[in-house]
């Protein structure tokens, strides 16, 4: 059997990558079988353990069962100290820093940046997969001498971000993780489910969810209603009454003769990001202190020989905490889906180290770290985080059948689509399969479709474009989340990618007005959010996309100062006293009185069928940051 071009360039970067060439190439070239080749090219994953605790880590990979195409960001501005450092510096400037040659190893290049993205995805194939994961997952652990010498950890955004996890609230991705290893967890996203579905889901969980940073209010706990919940979710939901605690801060396992204690540390800022209603009875916070007594009690008490922490804080806010505390070894951080091969190495307050990791997005990488104890101490790590090509490991058959037996689900009217009643369930889509719904072709992409960066995506510019037509509006605004998938030109839009762009316990879409003044407050806002200069202060998420309207932005700026010349699309400056119709969705809150977002995208699609090409993108013009690492080939003007 031979090897296409395409192929063969695919088996033989990977090769060039394990160390494989040049004697794999001459065999290779004389028309080596093909499944014989891909077996050899998986030699990427072979990692020998080089110690005697293995931890491995994935993060926000938002339900994406099935293998999918990424696209990483463009533009990742670091301001003030975080000018110039990872995780904020992106493109060739990435692989100079991480000592990546685009030439000797083109799909490490594909992997961790956004260079030739729709090329490269063509030869390299999708990633991910919970299925693909599960194998990568097993080789780990075996080259480790088995599973019981490994923690497998996830650091949530886990049951969120799909169809089936919209629709199963989550169910389906506990399941997921049950079937993959997951030995323990924390959360963000999970947390925009009812507080009862949460517990009831982690009744299901097979692994520990810690999270030593929420408490439970005092409110609820004087209380019947929360203690009720409690008791209906046996005990799940109150860790320690006396502490206020919901979950547990940390579990200790002995792994290979060696205890490890891994603390949880859930999104800080979850009560000020998604709606409250939905967990009335908890409350978030950094809680630096409290984590430090954490620790500090851990190592007074534990014998451990090394403590770790499990983040969904944000890596920039990772960085900062390891700096303040004292105890951690390492960090295995989510939330900013950052996908950095590296450890960032941070000095402690007492002069030790602590090893800061980020594991990236949507099952595209597997992060592993290898613990050199020694004597009962930590001497050192060997940290690899390895992208997931899904058409180099095959997929484990257990969770293959389950994912291909979730999507022969069908549809009823047990469903809970939107906060409104009467939006609840579909009628168009009962009695069918999650399947057949999901394999519904909306269009043909004529634009790379993707959305992760500080600032507009293709992606994003489909969505406030339908809002703008669903509402009849002069502006759409969406907001500025990093989650979602790429789709690549020439393919086909299913209705299982919108739902990957869309899909959320809020997806209600809204008609409002607003002056030119208020416009302003709310970028300036938002701005503030994104690009202050103290990580403790920033909130998550990207900048709020736009349709209908341009400005420019200086993100270097100050408060207040960093939005000007707002125009709409006809270059009608706005006026702050003059009044515009907006649309948007996803209202914290508000409950919208407008369709779904996923229905509202999934109809301007049908129409727009025969012509999906984007004729204009609403890209703001920059300031200030041409000379940012965190920033290249940006499509906007820049100043």
């Amino acid at each position: 059997m031979s090897l296409n071009r395409r192929e063969f360039l695919h088996v033989m970067s990977l090769a060039a990558a394990a160390g494989m060439l040049p004697g794999t190439a001459s065999a290779m070239s004389g028309g080596a079988d093909k499944a014989a080749a891909a077996k050899a090219s998986a030699e990427i994953y072979n990692r020998p353990m080089k110690g005697k605790v293995r931890l491995l880590h994935i993060t926000d990979t938002h339900a994406q069962l099935k293998p999918i195409y990424f696209r990483e960001p463009n533009v990742n501005l670091g301001v003030g100290p975080a000018f110039g450092k990872l995780p904020h510096v992106v493109g060739d400037k990435l692989l100079k820093e991480l000592n990546i040659d685009a030439s000797k190893n083109p799909e490490l290049a594909h992997a961790f940046t956004y260079l030739n993205f729709q090329d490269a995805s063509e030869t390299y194939g999708k990633v991910g997969g919970f299925a693909h994961l599960k194998t990568v997952l097993d080789m780990l652990r075996d080259q480790a001498g088995g599973s019981q010498n490994t923690i497998t950890m996830d650091g949530g955004d886990l049951w969120h971000g799909s169809g089936t996890a919209l629709w199963t609230r989550g169910a389906d991705m506990v399941e997921a993780s049950n079937q993959i290893g997951v030995d323990i967890m924390t959360g963000h996203w999970e947390f925009t489910y009812k507080a009862e579905e949460v517990l009831k889901n982690l009744n299901n969980f097979k692994g520990e969810f810690v999270a030593q940073n929420i408490r439970i209010k005092e409110d609820s706990l004087f209380g019947d209603a929360y203690l009720e919940m409690v008791e209906r979710n046996n005990g799940t939901g109150l860790y320690s009454e006396d502490e206020a605690r919901a979950f547990k801060p940390y579990v200790v396992k002995e792994i290979n003769g060696e205890r490890v204690a891994i603390v949880g540390q859930a999104f800080p800022r979850t009560a000020n990001a998604n709606p409250q209603s939905n967990f009335p009875d908890w409350s978030f916070g950094l809680r630096e202190d409290a984590l430090q007594e954490t620790v500090d009690k851990i190592r007074a008490t534990e014998k451990v020989a090394a403590v770790v922490m499990i983040s969904h804080n944000g890596m920039d806010v990772d960085i900062k905490m390891a700096s303040r505390i004292n105890g951690i070894d390492a960090v295995f951080g989510g939330h900013t889906h950052d996908g950095i091969p590296k450890t960032i190495n941070v000095k402690t307050p007492e002069g030790g180290v602590c090893y800061v990791t980020n594991a990236g997005s949507n099952g595209k990488y597997v992060g592993c770290m290898d613990l050199d104890i020694q004597g009962g101490k930590l001497k050192g790590v060997n940290y690899s985080l390895l992208p997931v090509f899904s058409n180099v490991v095959e997929a484990d058959a257990g969770v293959q059948k389950f994912i291909d037996d979730l999507y022969m689900t069908k549809y009823d009217e047990n469903i809970i689509e939107s906060r409104r009643p009467d939006a609840y369930v579909n009628k168009d889509r009962l009695g069918k399969t999650y399947g057949e719904i999901l394999g519904e072709e909306l269009a043909v992409a004529e634009d790379t479709l993707y959305r992760r960066g500080n600032f507009m995506g293709t992606w994003d510019q489909i969505i406030v474009n339908s809002l703008r037509e669903e509402h009849d509006t002069q502006i759409a605004m969406s907001a500025g989340v990093r989650w979602g998938t790429s789709v690549l030109a020439g393919e086909t839009i299913t209705m299982e990618r919108v739902m990957d762009e869309t899909s959320m316990t809020y997806g209600e879409t809204y008609k409002s007005e607003v002056t030119g003044a208020q416009m302003k407050d709310i970028l300036e806002g938002i701005c503030e959010n994104l690009f202050q200069k103290d990580p403790y202060l920033q909130s998550g998420g990207d900048m709020v996309r736009l349709g209908g309207m341009d400005y420019t932005c200086e993100p270097n700026g100050s408060f207040g100062n960093r939005i000007s010349d707002m125009r709409l699309d006809d270059g009608t400056p706005l006026e702050a006293n003059k009044t515009y119709s907006v649309a948007g969705w996803a209202q914290v809150e508000a409950v919208g009185e407008g369709r779904l977002m996923w229905d509202v995208t999934a109809d301007y699609l049908r129409r727009h069928k025969g012509d999906t090409k984007l004729q204009k993108i609403n890209h703001p013009k920059l300031k200030g940051v041409k000379n940012n690492p965190g920033i290249e080939n940006y499509p906007g003007e820049m100043a």
